[in-house]
């Protein structure tokens, strides 16, 4: 054991890798969907719960917060050129391929009475940010209004997806088991609502093509 733990990094040689890491890959996963950014945070919670070093957690969460408002900033100026674009952009013809029309109504819809709440939600929920971003871009809001809404959004999103890492990190001794335990979790968070939107989906689909 003493020879395996002399092997291992140490803590601060963890931290000097991992924190540029989590930065990086939150941020570009707020411009590209595949990166599951849920889960990078609740593992690299895991490892700062386990860690003697002080403020790692809040390390973790400051990072967090700030690559995703970053990504975040960063999108919605790219789709802010779009718009202002006479023949639009690849970026914002993306953002509306990722967007269900129903969804993209919705959010429009509920943009317009709770401007602050719905950003906020829409980091919260899986895959509800895109169409909210978007319907922001179409009524013109401007970049200052949208990071009004989307700094307590980010701070909330971090929050939420370290709180999940710590709950893992704590039910095991080992940091390794604690991770997949917050990945696991992370999955199950992002799965359920998108499975609930189906079968919420079905009656409807079979009323009408019984109509039909």
């Amino acid at each position: 054991m003493g020879e395996l733990a002399a092997r291992l990094p140490s803590e601060s040689t963890q931290q000097a890798v991992g924190y540029p890491a989590l930065f990086l890959l939150v941020a570009l996963g707020a411009l590209v969907p595949v990166v599951p950014t849920g889960a990078i945070v609740s593992s690299a919670a895991v490892v700062a719960f386990h860690q003697t070093l002080p403020f790692a957690l809040l390390v973790v969460f400051a990072l967090a917060a700030g690559a995703a408002l970053l990504g975040d900033v960063t999108l919605y100026w790219l789709g802010q050129r779009g718009v202002r674009s006479r023949n639009g952009s690849r970026r914002l013809a993306k953002l509306r391929e990722r967007a269900a029309p129903d969804r993209l109504e919705h959010a429009r819809a509920r943009l317009r009475t709770h401007r602050v709440s719905v950003l906020v939600l829409s980091r919260l929920v899986p895959a509800g940010r895109i169409p909210v971003m978007l319907a922001c871009l179409l009524d013109g809001m401007p970049l200052r209004r949208f990071l009004r809404g989307d700094i307590p959004a980010c701070l909330a999103w971090a929050a939420t997806y370290q709180l999940i890492g710590v709950l893992g990190g704590s039910l095991f001794a080992r940091p390794w088991q604690g991770v997949l335990a917050a990945v696991a979790l992370t999955v199950l968070v992002a799965a359920v609502p998108a499975a609930w939107r189906r079968v919420r989906g079905r009656p409807s689909e079979d009323g009408r093509s019984a109509d039909r």
